[in-house]
């Protein structure tokens, strides 16, 4: 059996150590960034009342959540366990897991919405007073970016740092039996970050669409023009969507992966398997350090993205090159020599462990950098795909919408078919013995996460930039070239997030295989302890058997549903919001001449009621649908619903994101002067396609990411439960029945109360639907 050595043991105490080194060089980060100046007193009015709307609400969402995790909580103790000290454990780190996910995504929210005013007042020094000399933009512009991308380094140290600290102190604790406690560590991390995703997805996708819908296509103003009583909403959403969010989901892939790694290395590589998959994450933290502090833009560099482009490989060479140094110090030249494994296929497998280990973590490194170049020629301004969609604004909306559905399907085939080849590219390392196989799919996931520290820099950069475009059309004190300089940023800042969410996916698709590996680990384990009276069992994927091809198909329909849902709540919420937009320019037609100022207060009222209301679905649909189908179809039929899920759910994530993506730059494609610019019909069409958009891209698509984790790690802790009650003593048709009947009527009672829903256009109590009214202009 595995065993957590002294020497692991002071090694996972430098990795500890590490950790703690990521959150400093945070706090010197948010440092650097609160040292630039603030801008005009109109700017930190607006930026006020944005920290203002996002503290509120992030407040609101965490009491919400904090309910829900104190009842998980008590349910983790119902699950079987070898002893009530893993239980306990369990249940304990669940809430520190879930703590974590809501610090990381807090953090990035308190920062960014401090960030974004600092760096409209750096783009604001781009234009020269009166009498002044031109000054110069690459300076300016450099300076800018400097501040966005380090306020997104401190979001990457956070996700970085408290992940491995997490992970570490299970392994220091728990020592071998810390692979069943961090099951509910990485359970916790991700119903957080799902939880924040969706809800934060639903609140600024739905200010963001009203704002455009009535703001720059009905009454033809700027897209963050003060007399939209949306904009502060959509700044406010920025932030608790694009910046919260994130963090937590980038967060809860980096603590799922250390789990599901963790969990196999222990079976794999015995005692070494306690302490790699920590080492080299800790060497992604080393070098996200140097990524970050790299990207320095220079004056050859084409755009901005040439120089996050130059700090992401960078801290991937080096990441490289360091794991090779591990490896060859670290681990044994044999598999014989590996301590702690009991699985003689292992032991007697001939190869060397450290080549095994070096290509899976270099598969992860590369597939990272491949997905950032593939996505960014989907959505950046200047590749083709967006040129294109920014062509077939000329003949309309319909052509754009059209356009960018093209372009996010075939997207996602060759992002699917390059993680593919990169599952099984590491998956063949194995050879014969599935175990190690499966754990090289789990390397190849940690090699992925060294570079996440710079990945949510570049995340976070994007809607810093976006606010502080925002906060200074509406103070109106940044003109000229200074408005040029943001707008080139958040150009690139749409491309970054477009292409964190493609590297998120991997990261979910890696972490899922490894923890489908490890839910076949959990399945043997439990088989073994009814074997001596129920015969040989087994975990048998064969779709031809037909509960196995239904729990394939219920996988990958749960995808659509979850997805339709998150969709469907942003409709619902953006059309209150163009309501009560409407309503304003109609009640104050003062507004549009500066007499009067909008009610930015009740829309941000409407999308924070909407978002924490929305939040329930879909949150019951990923923890119970495992359930539902586990108990009902037995183990092989809940495997073959976590591969419908993942192979479906990938597909479905990258075709959001990117079709998000191009149709967002593709508006600023237009708006930058091509075919026809700002106000011509080429414009309203680009609009409109955005607007179609932006759930796609910043709520169901990237909301993928922390389901399929859930849906997994739930199937993983209920699998021994799912056996005993099917074989051996303690089989129970009746308990599975009652089991099955519960989750399946939670689920449809969540979703048909979901789907009754109208518009909801009310204020304090009063619940009136705009279903119900023939006047759409009914408001409190």
């Amino acid at each position: 059996m595995a065993v957590l050595t002294h020497d692991n043991r002071i090694i996972v105490i430098v990795i500890a150590v590490v950790a703690v080194a990521a959150l400093l060089v945070a706090q010197l980060l948010v440092r650097q960034v609160l040292a630039a100046g603030e801008g005009t007193d109109s700017m930190k009015k607006i930026a006020a009342a944005v920290q203002e709307g996002a503290n509120a609400y992030l407040g609101r969402q965490l009491r919400t959540l904090g309910v829900f995790a104190v009842v998980v909580f008590f349910l983790l103790f119902l699950l079987p366990s070898d002893n009530w000290s893993q239980r306990i454990g369990r249940s304990v780190f669940f809430l520190v897991g879930a703590v974590f996910s809501a610090v990381t995504g807090y953090i990035g929210m308190r920062l960014a919405v401090r960030a974004n005013v600092r760096v409209a007042a750096a783009a604001r020094e781009a234009t020269p007073g009166e009498g002044e000399p031109e000054k110069d933009l690459t300076a300016v512009s450099h300076k800018a970016m400097k501040i966005a991308f380090r306020t997104g380094g401190v979001v990457g140290m956070f996700t970085v740092g408290l992940g491995l600290l997490g992970a570490s102190t299970v392994v220091l604790v728990y020592a071998a039996n810390a692979p069943k406690v961090l099951e509910g560590f990485g359970l916790g991390a991700a119903l957080i970050a799902m939880f924040m995703r969706v809800g934060g997805g639903i609140f600024t996708k739905a200010a963001d669409v009203g704002a455009d819908l009535v703001g720059k296509v009905e009454q033809g103003i700027p897209e963050d023009d003060p007399r939209n009583a949306a904009t502060i909403a959509d700044n406010v959403g920025d932030n608790v969507g694009d910046c919260a969010g994130m963090a937590a989901d980038l967060f809860e892939s980096y603590a799922v992966t250390l789990v599901a790694a963790l969990i196999l290395g222990k079976a794999a590589f015995g005692d070494y398997g306690l302490a790699f998959p920590l080492i080299v994450p800790a060497i992604g933290v080393l070098t996200a350090m140097i990524g970050i502090f790299a990207v320095a833009p220079r004056r050859t560099d084409r755009s901005g993205m040439s120089a996050i482009n130059r700090g992401f490989f960078i801290s991937a060479v080096i990441s490289l090159a360091l794991v090779a140094v591990a490896v060859y110090t670290y681990l044994p030249s044999s598999y014989a020599d590996l301590k702690g494994v009991t699985d003689t296929a292992i032991s007697g497998h001939s190869g060397d462990p450290r080549t095994l280990a070096l290509i899976a973590v270099a598969i992860g490194i590369v597939m990272a950098a491949l997905i950032q170049q593939l996505t960014g020629y989907f959505t950046e301004t200047t590749r083709r795909p967006v040129r294109d969609i920014g062509k077939s604004s000329l003949t309309g909306a319909a052509t754009v919408v059209l356009a960018g559905v093209s372009i996010g399907l075939e997207s996602a085939v060759y992002t699917a078919m390059l993680i593919g080849l990169g599952v099984y590219g590491a998956f063949l390392l194995g050879g014969t013995s599935i175990m190690l196989a499966l754990f090289a799919v789990a390397l190849a996931g940690t090699g992925l996460l060294t570079t996440v520290g710079v990945i949510v820099a570049m995340d976070t950069f994007g809607p810093v930039s976006d606010n502080a475009q925002g906060i200074a059309e509406m103070s109106g004190d940044v003109t000229g070239a200074g408005a040029q300089v943001l707008t080139d940023l958040d150009a690139v800042g749409n491309t970054t997030k477009a292409i964190t969410k493609g590297i998120a996916i991997a990261t979910a698709v890696l972490a899922a295989s490894a923890l489908f590996g490890s839910y076949r680990d959990a399945i043997a384990t439990a088989v073994k302890d009814v074997n001596a009276k129920s015969g040989e069992l087994g975990l048998s994927l064969d779709i031809s058997q037909p509960n196995n091809l239904v729990g394939l198909m219920f996988g990958a329909a749960v995808v659509f549903l979850f997805s339709g849902l998150a969709i469907n709540a942003v409709s619902r919420s953006a059309g209150a919001v163009v309501y009560e937009v409407r309503r304003q320019f109609r009640e104050h037609p003062g507004i549009m001449d500066y007499t009067e100022e909008p009610e930015y207060g009740r829309v941000v009222d409407i999308c924070t009621r909407d978002a924490l209301r929305e939040l329930a679905t879909p949150g019951l649909l990923a923890v119970l649908a495992p359930i539902a189908v586990g108990f009902t179809l037995g183990v092989g039929a809940l495997g073959s619903f976590l591969a419908g899920a993942i192979g479906t759910g990938t597909l479905m994530a990258v075709f959001l994101a990117n079709s998000g993506g191009a149709w967002d730059n593709a508006k600023k494609l237009v708006e930058d002067g091509h075919h026809g610019g700002k106000g011509s019909e080429a414009h309203a069409a680009t609009v409109i396609g955005d607007t179609v958009g932006d759930p796609f891209k910043d709520t169901a698509g990237p909301a993928i990411n922390p389901l399929l984790k859930v849906m997994n790690l739930v199937a993983l802790l209920i699998a021994p439960a799912v056996v005993k009650f099917s074989y051996g003593e303690d089989a129970s048709a009746g308990v599975r029945a009652v089991v099955a009947t519960v989750a399946i009527l939670v689920i449809v009672g969540a979703v048909y109360i979901s789907k009754r829903r109208g518009i909801a256009v009310g204020d304090e109590g009063n619940n009136e639907r705009v279903a119900k009214s023939p006047d759409p202009a009914v408001v409190s």
